[in-house]
């Protein structure tokens, strides 16, 4: 019997998925959470063969919930829901160690197939997200990405540095490139572009 937690903030999502993955054979579904630091607290106590975590949640998003559940327990198998299948969320996803990306519009008895495949150690990535993965134009450079998504976060240069390691000044340059590369006149309008262009 292979063990899932489900989170997902969409309350009525998250419990149709529950009910259905219930009624296949094989499968229990042993834990709910309705935000990122909850998924990472009911991980830890109820200790699943199987996390699926929503990407989009409040607060705590899926990939930095699946990175505090990994820090945790590495061996933890991780798949992420997702409505927008951006190029930039898929390999941050990657990144953090997440072993399925599934479009939120998949079939019920799919997942179910996909949940098993990857419990068994295989890797899956909708088609559709991988085909955007592979013609990404995205100029930028991971440090570039690393420092807009700090400023859609709102952090000052300082702070930024501090929590990327650097100086303040090496964290302007990144900044100044990645205008340079998007043909923007600040920092905050850079990293808008990034996101309407689905680099973060």
């Amino acid at each position: 019997m292979i063990t899932v937690m489900i989170a997902d903030d969409e309350n009525l999502l998250r419990g149709a998925i529950a009910a259905l993955l219930d009624l296949e054979d094989g499968i229990t579904v042993v834990a709910q959470a309705d935000n990122g630091s909850s998924a990472v607290a009911r991980a830890a106590e109820h200790r699943p063969d199987v996390v699926l975590l929503d990407f989009e949640m409040p607060g705590m998003d899926g990939i930095d919930a699946a990175t505090a559940i990994l820090a945790a327990r590495p061996d933890q198998t991780i798949i992420l829901l997702t409505r927008h299948g951006r190029p930039g969320v898929l390999k941050r996803a990657l990144k953090a160690g997440v072993r399925g990306f599934v479009a939120k519009s998949i079939e019920p008895e799919r997942l179910a197939r996909i949940i098993v495949d990857v419990h068994a150690g295989q890797r899956y990535i909708d088609s559709e997200i991988s085909m955007a993965a592979m013609i990404d134009d995205c100029p930028l450079t991971e440090r570039e990405l690393e420092v807009l998504r700090l400023t859609v976060n709102g952090l000052a240069v300082r702070e930024m540095g501090a929590a990327l390691h650097l100086a303040s000044g090496t964290v302007r340059n990144y900044l100044s490139s990645a205008m340079q590369k998007t043909a923007t006149a600040s920092r905050h309008e850079a990293a808008r572009v990034a996101r309407e262009r689905s680099w973060l």
